[in-house]
């Protein structure tokens, strides 16, 4: 059973990989929720993979899915190692890592999956929290 901080580190070794909508191969390609999947797939977490979306996904599908698949967690309750999910306009539309520096994910607007700080202008973006399951709290 991996650790959050194990999830964190993993996570660090996609920073750089570039942009690609869908994509879930590290070093060459990947995008938000492919993040989060390849590294439940590292570590065993689950088979689960879903690619049909757009470049605007449903947000609320997507709600749905990760409620499916990870455990919901109060979003003041979140920490490194835990998900979160945001939204940049109406629908909530994005993933990510957090880390213990900030937050881990695939940005389309760089082109790249990146870490970076959790300020409050990406903080005010966030409307959900998950816990990949089976991981402990350490």
């Amino acid at each position: 059973m991996p650790t959050k901080i194990e999830i964190v580190q993993e996570a660090k070794t996609w920073i750089g990989t570039p942009f690609k909508h869908q994509g879930r191969i590290k070093g060459l390609g990947v995008d938000c929720v492919g993040l989060i999947i390849g590294v439940a797939h590292v570590f065993k977490l689950t088979e689960f993979d879903y690619t049909n979306y757009s470049h605007t996904p449903d947000g609320f599908l997507m709600q749905q899915l990760l409620a499916q698949h990870l455990d919901v967690m109060a979003i003041q309750a979140a920490k490194a190692g835990d998900i979160v999910l945001m939204r940049f306009e109406a629908q909530p539309q994005h993933v990510g890592i957090l880390s213990h520096y900030g937050i881990i994910h695939a940005y389309a607007q760089v082109r790249r999956c990146v870490e970076h700080r959790l300020d409050d202008h990406w903080q005010s973006r966030i409307v959900g929290a998950y816990a990949y399951p089976h991981v402990e709290n350490v």
